[in-house]
């Protein structure tokens, strides 16, 4: 906790937001993988590839296992295949795909973006290694360091999919249109003391953006849906109320738990992926016990930052994350309401 409340100190001037717009990733700069084994990859993919435009040359098909984890000889195989098609123009990946979603005890996407990192496996909750995406302002040093942060095109059906795909699209640039009515962002603050050590990160109740954005702070275990949302968090294990909430396109909303990022398989806890299907366009989740340290989830107050200056779904949860090596990023990367 000592380290989370200096995190909270190191991104003050981010809160603070700019209203000048900022560079963010576009379809130019990402690139798309397909499982040709798995029926919903293809669908999906193909799906993702009309919406936003992805460059053909940008697109791999590959063959993977389809099953949630891949072993280490495996995930190489893939990551090589990777490195060989996407030149120095793809800054980031699309995954079009729900599983395979870790690698071991790795996030797949994690160990896309960062590299995997076995020695996490020995002890799943010691302090993950540092990311150099975490409260970055700046592209062109992922693409230096020779990093790809990823985000899986997550979906239990073709139709779920295709729809996280048109609700990123619909989003972009689209929260200054809204009539008058204010996005809303949730804060929860639960009585679930493990899952709770977020709550001190959390910014204070107001408004943002000339009064556009609304940011709202609740305490207890049950919150009566809001609408207009486009970011939820909170500590719980479960979140049963998910689907009656009021999301906005490009919504980002995820939980603070052990095994939200097990997506088909979540032991018991609510998977991130029931935000999706409940509405919301991006959330995270672990693959493998992290324990409750709070530099393994998004940092609220870095997420909403990132977000309000135009950042796309994929950068702005990857630049909340200090610890992301167990962490999977799901949603539709390129989703941006917040951009010019």
């Amino acid at each position: 906790m000592v380290l989370a409340r200096r995190l909270l100190g190191a991104v003050l001037a981010l809160v603070c937001v700019s209203s000048s717009a900022v560079a963010r990733l576009q379809s130019t700069d990402l690139g798309l993988v397909i499982n040709q084994a798995d029926p919903y990859s293809v669908a999906v993919g193909e799906h993702y590839i009309q919406r936003r435009h992805i460059p053909s040359g940008q697109v791999l098909r590959v063959v993977l296992p389809l099953r949630p984890t891949l072993t280490e000889s495996e995930f190489k195989v893939l990551d090589a295949q990777i490195k060989a098609a996407m030149g120095p123009q793809v800054l980031a990946l699309a995954l079009a795909w729900t599983q395979p979603y870790a690698v071991e005890c790795n996030s797949i996407t994690s160990a896309l973006g960062l590299g995997y990192q076995p020695q996490m496996c020995t002890n799943t909750c010691a302090a993950g290694r540092p990311s150099a995406f975490f409260n970055a302002t700046a592209q062109t040093s992922w693409a230096q360091a020779g990093l790809r942060p990823s985000m899986l095109l997550a979906g239990r059906s073709v139709a779920s999919g295709k729809a996280l795909i048109d609700r990123g699209v619909a989003s972009d640039r689209q929260l200054g249109r809204l009539g008058g009515a204010p996005a809303q962002v949730v804060w929860v603050s639960t009585t679930d003391t493990a899952r709770n050590v977020r709550a001190p990160l959390y910014g204070p109740a107001g408004t943002l953006r000339g009064g556009m954005t609304r940011v709202l702070r609740f305490r207890g275990d049950a919150v009566a849906p809001q609408r207009n949302v486009v970011l939820w968090q909170t500590g719980a294990a479960q979140v049963p109320y998910a689907a009656q909430i009021g999301w906005l396109d490009g919504a980002l909303a995820d939980h603070l738990t052990s095994f939200g990022g097990r997506l088909l398989d979540s032991q018991g806890q609510m998977s991130a992926l029931d935000w999706l299907e409940a509405g919301a366009t991006a959330s995270y989740g672990t693959v493998s016990e992290p324990c409750n340290h709070p530099q393994k989830f998004p940092h609220p107050q870095v997420l909403l930052g990132a977000y309000l200056r135009g950042n796309t779904a994929l950068e702005a949860y990857w630049r909340s994350v200090a610890w992301p090596t167990q962490g999977v990023f799901i949603g539709e990367p390129l989703a941006a309401p917040y951009a010019r």
